[in-house]
């Protein structure tokens, strides 16, 4: 016969014992992983800490694998149940949106918009970058800016001046001309017709653990990051 100090000690027990289940089961349980789909998160090309000091490591592991890696995740959400928009490139999406069905429309624009600028992005920078442009691309940028110091001076003003989050573009309009512009949140020259040829981030999560509120001073950094062969090879592409 049990005392009566066995018999709460087994009634505390028997209490817990469900707890303990089912805490004992979150510990083991595989985490819920999103649906897989067509889209993909890109290799950077170079390591994170290639862009010191002008950009820090910690910064692009954080940007490239979080923040990137969860447009990729949500557009590939997003299309799961159309088969047929599964099969196009994100910059097919972009450029027929009106195409896209209304209930997922703003998912695969902000997503969508996410991926394709960020895939550009990493690619206009590089560790041997700030050399500045030439050839063909240099006589571009001539007929938008006098000199070297105009060009950096209007990108500057134009990423100061886009209120919020945003991006900083060079684009192709239709003639083959260049344009300076800005679009707000995860918008990108595709949505208006043109081609990007440059593109910035001016969002926050870009620069924040490093320069705080200071974008002007990321702005001036990234000048030595750019990747003036690709933004060369991408304009003889875009102007063909």
């Amino acid at each position: 016969m049990l005392s009566r100090r066995q018999a709460l000690r087994t009634a505390a027990v028997l209490t817990a014992a469900p707890a303990l289940l089912i805490r004992s089961q979150a510990q083991t349980a595989v985490p819920v992983m999103p649906p897989t789909g067509p889209h993909k998160l890109p290799r950077l090309g170079y390591a994170f800490n290639a862009l010191e000091p002008h950009i820090d490591t910690q910064t692009m592991e954080i940007h490239h694998g979080k923040h990137h890696a969860t447009y990729v995740s949500n557009l590939n959400k997003a299309l799961v149940d159309y088969p047929d928009l599964q099969a196009l490139s994100v910059e097919e999406l972009l450029k027929n949106l009106d195409k896209v069905p209304e209930k997922i429309r703003t998912a695969v624009r902000n997503n969508g918009g996410g991926h394709y600028n960020h895939t550009l992005f990493w690619q206009c920078l590089s560790n041997e970058g700030g050399t500045g442009p030439e050839g063909t691309l240099a006589e571009a940028l001539g007929h938008l800016f006098k000199d070297k110091e105009e060009r950096e001076e209007a990108f500057l003003k134009a990423g100061l001046g886009q209120f919020g989050s945003g991006w900083v573009w060079i684009s192709v309009n239709k003639d083959k001309t260049l344009k300076l512009e800005t679009t707000p949140n995860q918008d990108s020259p595709l949505l208006a017709g043109r081609q990007p040829l440059l593109g910035v981030d001016v969002w926050e999560h870009a620069y924040y653990l490093k320069y705080q509120n200071r974008r002007v001073d990321y702005i001036k950094a990234i000048y030595n990051c750019l990747n003036w062969k690709f933004l060369q090879k991408r304009w003889e592409k875009l102007a063909a």
